[in-house]
């Protein structure tokens, strides 16, 4: 059985983090992940801290098992999001979208595991000396906000600099991906849009579908312009948006007016036409519909099978 640090260190069976999607990860999906023995993770994105409780207590009532938060950093409501992970001792947090060095000592005291999303060695030997969990170092396949370097390139220069647990995130979509992974260094896996098409997924029916028939180059970054570039499918919004971001008469604010809401529109109306579909590079790999439990074990059993045939290669 695939077994690593992460999985003595977490509580959990397999090292397989569902990514904290926004408008996405629910108390629904993030139980069933850590139900299937990996770990859940419930997106805190802009939520209150009422509204936010109200997805941990759900989600306990589903699971015993540990499961996790993801804390976006600029969020108008961090404060009371961080006060109450910490209430209901919730197992573990990831960060995204900022530094968490302010929260650390209030987290770590509540005996909460701390796993920030990096983009970049220097993120990760930072929050190493904060005194965090492991790090998830994240390529620029995935989606939604994404850096600049790619998963291969990432992964093993972090695992090189930091002496803490490294999960890859990126482009990882099935056992391929998870054996490629751990040989990089990594000690487990972080995915999100392959969970994006798992029954228990709330995401809207066309998004979905959307993503069943993505290829291999239906994916498109924008938002460079403005500091924040964020990958989605292509679409009528996405096409627009790329073509105003290169020009000079429109400004940022026009820019930023035209993303807000957009996750939503797609992830809870279903709108594909006005819609952010966010979603990794990955997506032309996603063409079936199975449960959580299906995809966690399912790529763990691939993953020890192709592990344990990699001696053909070696005379």
């Amino acid at each position: 059985m695939i077994n690593s640090p992460i999985c003595e260190l977490l509580g959990i069976k397999y090292p397989v983090f569902q990514g904290g999607m926004a408008w996405i990860a629910d108390y629904r999906l993030a139980a069933a992940v850590s139900e299937a023995g990996g770990l859940g993770i419930i997106a805190a994105m802009n939520s209150n801290g009422e509204q936010l409780r109200e997805q941990i207590v759900k989600a306990k009532q589903l699971t015993d098992k540990p499961f996790g938060v993801n804390l976006m950093l600029m969020s108008p409501y961090i404060r009371e999001a961080v006060d109450v992970v910490c209430e209901e001792r919730v197992s573990v947090v990831t960060t995204g979208a900022g530094n968490p060095s302010e929260y650390i000592a209030q987290l770590k005291e509540a005996g909460i595991k701390i796993i920030p999303v990096v983009p970049s060695v220097a993120l990760a030997r930072m929050t190493e000396r904060m005194g965090v969990t492991a790090v998830i170092a994240e390529g620029c396949e995935s989606g939604g906000h994404v850096g600049e370097t790619t998963t291969m390139a990432l992964v093993p220069q972090v695992a090189d600099a930091v002496n803490i647990p490294v999960i890859a995130a990126g482009g990882i979509a099935d056992a391929r991906g998870m054996a490629a992974a751990l040989m990089l260094g990594a000690c487990g896996v972080q995915m999100g849009t392959r969970f994006l098409t798992a029954d228990e997924c709330n995401v809207h029916e066309n998004y979905k579908e959307k993503v069943i028939k993505a290829k291999d180059i239906d994916t498109i970054v924008t938002g460079k312009r403005l500091g924040h570039p964020v990958r989605t499918l292509k679409n009528p919004m996405s096409r627009e948006f790329f073509r105003k971001e290169y020009d000079s008469t429109v400004t940022n604010e026009e820019l930023e007016a035209m993303g807000a809401g957009g996750l939503r529109l797609a992830a809870v109306e279903g709108d594909m036409v006005k819609g952010s579909c966010m979603c990794g590079q990955i997506a032309g790999m996603v063409k079936d519909r199975l449960s959580c439990k299906e995809i966690v074990t399912g790529i763990c059993s691939e993953t020890e099978k192709l592990l344990s045939g990699v001696g053909k290669w070696v005379k």
